[in-house]
């Protein structure tokens, strides 16, 4: 069946109650492609899948996959640097349209495109109510559960997901592009959350580890905040242009290292890699703030005394995914700066989903701040 017969069947059996798209008893007539991660030492990492979609739940959502991209997270499981739950469908960044849904509350219409947060949570407990509904005591994470943790269309790397109740989705204002959209929800909306920590200083300067995609939202958000000067350091030089266009001062020299040691407010470290650390540390004032972003993994031991952070009598402070509110800040702050800076330009190409291993591999290259998925490509 094509992906146009496909939508049309849905289309079909779908009515409108009160402007709610409600899914009727021939939901279960469409059909979903899922890619499945079966973990590193399957004989098949991947496999593909076509199965009828579930009913939707109270307060559920059905989307379908517009644009995903690949995270280094999924990078990082694909080549053994961390563990998620397998047989699982990977991928949590995507832009995505409304199909049906089944919340009463909401202004959602058919064809409305969203970005959804990475995790959904319950908005009661202890966590939530402090504003780290990233912690929730129920958290679930898109792309990283278990196949049969749910709808067992949890992750991006298929034609569709179902949104659970507890959500946060947002729509996303014409201006801004698919391509643009699919990151969003995961390293755009983690830079908001970092930005939640940062000090306004007159003649600020800031220093970023790192020259992903990460990285370059990391500078843009710091200049919009009004840092005078941000560099910005990685491993590929041939990024040195990007630096320079969202912002910053690309920094390859050790010797220019040197030359600001106590002379940096705030170091955010996104490259994951921890030897960098003793330089932040060394760089930075006394009073200064340090983020970590980056190193998300195992292999993160740090090799620092408590003496360098008392004497300097520094801030270090760990940011893990993001809140609600950052998704919508995310949003907004793509929305007002769309013009300025070349989120595009850093974008790699779209792969059909069956050419889901051709794309991570080259997202392993790092030659793209982002490799996309179309898993509707016809």
């Amino acid at each position: 069946m094509t992906n146009q017969s496909n939508n049309d069947l849905y289309r079909n059996s779908i009515q409108y109650v009160h402007g709610l798209i409600t899914p009727s008893s021939d939901t279960e007539s469409m059909l979903g492609t899922r890619t499945i991660f079966h973990g590193i030492h399957s004989p098949e990492i991947f496999t593909s899948e076509t199965i009828s979609l579930p009913e939707l739940g109270p307060g559920e959502i059905l989307v379908k996959v517009r644009l995903a991209s690949i995270c280094m997270s999924d990078v990082h499981t694909i080549t053994g640097h961390r563990t998620e739950p397998t047989p699982s469908v990977l991928g949590h960044e995507a832009v995505v349209e409304v199909v049906a849904h089944r919340r009463p509350e909401s202004d959602l219409s058919e064809g409305d495109r969203l970005t959804f947060s990475v995790a959904d949570c319950c908005n009661k407990c202890e966590f939530c109510l402090k504003g780290l509904n990233q912690k929730c005591t129920k958290l679930f994470k898109y792309g990283h559960a278990k196949l049969s943790d749910g709808s067992g269309f949890n992750g991006c790397y298929a034609s569709y997901i179902i949104l659970r109740r507890g959500t946060h989705v947002v729509k996303i204002p014409d201006v801004i592009s698919d391509r643009c959209a699919a990151p969003i929800n995961c390293s755009l909306a983690t830079t908001m959350c970092a930005m939640e920590f940062v000090p306004k200083i007159k003649n600020g300067r800031a220093f970023v580890q790192g020259d992903g995609i990460l990285g370059l939202y990391t500078c843009a958000a710091l200049r919009e905040l009004g840092y005078d000067t941000v560099y910005c350091s990685g491993m590929r030089i041939r990024r040195s242009e990007f630096i320079d266009r969202f912002g910053a001062i690309p920094l390859y020299n050790d010797e220019v290292l040197h030359e600001e040691t106590n002379k940096i407010d705030v170091v955010v470290e996104v490259c994951g890699v921890s030897a960098v650390v003793n330089d932040g540390i060394r760089l930075l004032k006394p009073g200064g703030l340090y983020l970590f972003l980056g190193m998300v993994h195992p292999h993160s031991e740090l090799n620092i005394t408590g003496e360098q952070i008392i004497r300097k009598c520094l801030t270090i402070k760990g940011v893990h995914n993001y809140a609600p509110r950052h998704l919508d800040q995310a949003v907004d702050f793509l929305e007002k700066t769309i013009q300025k800076y070349p989120y595009d330009e850093v974008i790699g190409p779209a792969y059909a989903l069956s050419d889901l291993s051709a794309a991570m591999k080259l997202s392993i290259e790092k030659v793209y701040s982002r490799v996309l998925i179309k898993p509707n490509m016809t």
